[in-house]
């Protein structure tokens, strides 16, 4: 295992290693913004509770919530507890642990392969440009994003709601592994959503001040299998800011259409300590 902080490939970052019954130990590296990115956490929860099944075994949910910033420099450790094993479902909880306590708990539900019904898809992706045009908005390197421009207005009732459309695919060959490919999504979708409503917040608030968007909980559903190396668009809305609480949902698309995943995520907002500082001196003069 790569040691904590240092620059790690996602394939490394997801080898877990064993530390008694049930239990992993994780890493991952340093973020611009100081601390663990809670998509790592969530991708490597995912990943321990899966080291616990046996046999074809695919995710269908998972519901993660954040307790504590995470430090990079220390290792993280994966507590699984096998709360079912069904003949179509298995349920796992997953406790993230470092030195200050618990930083994450995460509920995960998994089905056997796929049963014989119907393939329906009500939703579609909105037109945009390709993400060979998009904007790049990639903050570290094992995550590329490129902002999405809509080719045609939203229709009503949406029109009004805040939206992001990006383009996003986790950097390397992950190969034809289902499991990695999953923990890689769970890794991506914690981001766009926080940005989302983050640009809320600075368009209604007046002054405009810097604020951290932190991820408070964080909802994935698997519908159909994906390809993480090849480029996903995440469409996603905000729907609600109250309390410095901001509630987004999310569909994941395929670039053919296809879709593979649906997210929701609620994000707190707190102003950084130097800016907080800052408006809290009297004014000169």
């Amino acid at each position: 295992m790569p040691a904590s902080g240092q620059t790690m490939s996602f394939t490394e970052m997801m080898q877990l290693v064993p530390h008694g019954p049930d239990t992993y130990v994780g890493a991952g590296p340093s973020y611009p913004w100081g601390g663990l990115y809670g998509g790592q956490v969530v991708a490597q929860a995912l990943r321990a509770a899966q080291l616990t099944l046996r046999g074809d075994w695919y995710p269908h949910s998972l519901h993660a919530y954040f307790i504590r910033v995470g430090d990079p420099e220390e290792p993280v450790r994966f507590e699984v507890e096998r709360l079912r094993d069904g003949r179509s479902f298995a349920a796992r909880q997953v406790v993230a642990r470092q030195s200050g306590g618990a930083i994450l708990n995460m509920s995960a539900s998994f089905q056997a392969p796929a049963e014989p019904t119907m393939d329906v898809q009500l939703a579609r992706p909105p037109a945009v440009g390709p993400p060979e045009d998009g904007k790049d908005m990639s903050w570290g390197p094992l995550l590329e994003l490129r902002l999405a421009e809509l080719a045609s207005p939203r229709p009503a009732p949406t029109a009004g709601a805040y939206h992001l459309c990006s383009w996003f695919r986790v950097a390397g060959q992950l190969g034809d592994d289902p499991w990695l490919h999953a923990a890689a999504l769970a890794y991506a979708s914690d981001s766009g959503p926080a940005w989302l409503v983050g640009e809320l917040h600075q368009a209604k608030y007046v002054p405009p001040l810097p604020w951290r968007p932190l991820s408070l909980d964080h909802a994935l559903w698997f519908h159909r299998r994906f390809d993480t190396s090849s480029w996903l668009l995440l469409d996603a809305e905000v729907t609600s800011l109250y309390n410095s609480r901001g509630l987004a949902s999310g569909l994941v698309f395929s670039r053919q259409g296809e879709l593979v995943a649906s997210v929701a995520q609620e994000v707190l907002l707190r102003r950084p300590k130097q800016a907080a500082a800052a408006s809290s001196r009297p004014a000169a003069g």
